[in-house]
């Protein structure tokens, strides 16, 4: 699950991951993805970039 807001600066960063995500997967470089998503501070450019998208794998799981 991506944070909604960035760790560092605190800015909403949620919102843009599915966009980001679809831009990436249609083949566009992940820097360019974020340049027209205009995310420019570094901290957030990071914290999209590094995200593993984890939930569906950790929901196969049953809770005890």
């Amino acid at each position: 699950m991506i944070p909604i807001r960035c760790f560092s600066c605190g800015k909403p960063i949620a919102h843009l991951w599915k966009k980001f995500k679809e831009l990436v997967d249609n083949g566009m470089n992940p820097a360019k993805a974020l340049n027209v998503l205009k995310v420019e501070r570094y901290c957030c450019r990071g914290a999209l970039v590094s995200h593993v998208d984890l939930i569906d794998l950790i929901a196969v799981y049953k809770k005890f």
